[in-house]
């Protein structure tokens, strides 16, 4: 779930999703307080929704996963600008109004626990799994273990870069204000050259350098600059056996993977060597990890 809308199904014994979907997420700007009460009776509508339509599946879990801090083992929302709540019992909430047990986490750590259960992040004990899109965040897996620190750990884009611009976080510097999906566009359109159009995406800039535009070529290698130098950091600290790109950048391939993994090795010296690698799981890897920690909710288990 998002500021803009919802992405829902129904995930049966065997994996598969049914039922596919995407709502409108229900949010009042001018009363943020009354959102978690507006959220969770959309989900009631979504669930009567998905009872008629599939008569024959009774689900036992609901697994929901949403952006900003989250406090998992006490089911709180700490805070989410997206959502407009803070310290809100959203799992309570939810467990109230839809009558099942829900599972409630972070939207990054919930993918990234998918890629590492089903995708290629699953061969390794010590990962981690970085989603780079409109945003940068991701999930350290130590010895096969997430560590998560209360909701606060992993949100590597707002770990600082050289010279780096302002953040909408309000710091300066951030990694997620050069080298997101976002940024890269933002950027460009900023400094594009007079008479060219704006950019609609990361994956433009990059068709614009390809075909010789100097701003977009200047633009996307200053964000490759600054991931591996937050690579090398991450090696240096963690060492991890691979690093693992998710969301909509990793689309770029070669463009991204050649480059990257040139300058991470230039950098280090005696340091471990991650393996860096494309996620495998996709756009549906956010419901794989709500169905993952649904079925752990079901079974008072737990997935890391």
């Amino acid at each position: 779930m998002g500021g803009t809308d919802i992405k829902s199904g129904v995930v049966d014994a065997s994996g598969a999703v049914l039922g596919l979907r995407r709502t409108t997420t229900p949010l009042d700007p001018g009363d943020g307080a009354g959102n978690p009460q507006r959220i969770v009776a959309r989900l009631a509508e979504l669930r009567d929704d998905y009872r008629r339509e599939f008569p024959g599946i009774r689900p036992t879990a609901a697994g929901l996963l949403v952006p900003g801090i989250v406090d998992p083992d006490r089911g709180i929302g700490v805070f989410s600008s997206n959502l407009g709540w803070r310290d809100a019992p959203i799992r309570d909430l939810a467990e109230q109004r839809l009558d099942l047990p829900v599972a409630f986490n972070h939207d990054i750590h919930g993918s990234s626990m998918a890629e590492y259960r089903l995708g290629s992040a699953g061969r390794f004990r010590d990962v981690v799994v970085m989603i780079i899109g409109t945003g940068i965040a991701g999930t350290i897996i130590v010895d096969g273990r997430a560590h998560l620190a209360q909701g606060y750990a992993g949100e590597f884009g707002h770990s600082p870069v050289a010279d780096g611009p302002a953040c909408a976080c309000g710091a300066a510097g951030c990694l997620e204000a050069v080298a997101s999906a976002g940024a890269i566009a933002r950027r460009y359109t900023a400094a594009r050259p007079t008479g060219a159009a704006p950019a609609s995406g990361a994956h433009d800039v990059l068709a614009r350098a390809q075909a010789g535009d100097p701003v977009a070529a200047a633009v996307w290698d200053s964000a490759v600059d600054a991931l591996a130098l937050s690579f090398t950091q991450i090696a240096a600290f963690l060492a991890p056996e691979a690093i693992i790109i998710a969301g909509g950048l990793s689309r770029a391939g070669d463009a991204l993977f050649a480059p990257l993994r040139e300058r991470v090795d230039h950098r280090l010296s005696f340091h471990r060597r991650p393996e860096i690698l494309p996620a495998e799981l996709g756009e549906d890897a956010g419901l794989a990890g709500a169905a993952l920690f649904a079925r752990a909710r079901a079974t008072d288990g737990g997935i890391a």
